[in-house]
């Protein structure tokens, strides 16, 4: 099944499951703000891209945030960062979704054979 979503939508599936992967992870960043010594993860997504175009785990491409400066709670979490963070994967998300949404168009128009 995998193989026939790649044949006709390309990377774009594989990339609208990824910035929902890291949607979420930003998510949970965003809402442990003020958790002591949680520690802020995300998804570098052009490395997990590659991971999954390899047919590869992409838990590689999870990394631990480094804060620019550290809280006195050990919590990792930057709200600028994380907001910034969200809501470029949050554009970027659309746009996939938006190609989807073409191609899916495209492909009902040829079925109906318009």
């Amino acid at each position: 099944m995998m193989m026939a979503t790649e044949k006709l939508f390309g990377l774009h599936a594989t990339a609208l499951q990824l910035r929902s992967q890291r949607m979420m992870m930003l998510a949970s960043n965003i809402a442990n703000a003020a958790t002591p010594n949680y520690k802020a993860r995300d998804l570098d997504f052009s490395k997990a891209l590659d991971l999954a175009s390899q047919g590869a785990s992409t838990d590689g491409a999870i990394a631990y945030r480094v804060p620019v400066q550290p809280s006195l709670d050990g919590n990792t979490v930057e709200m600028a960062t994380e907001q910034t963070a969200f809501a470029e994967n949050a554009l970027a998300y659309r746009s996939s979704l938006s190609f989807l949404q073409g191609r899916v168009n495209t492909l009902t128009r040829a079925i109906k054979g318009e």
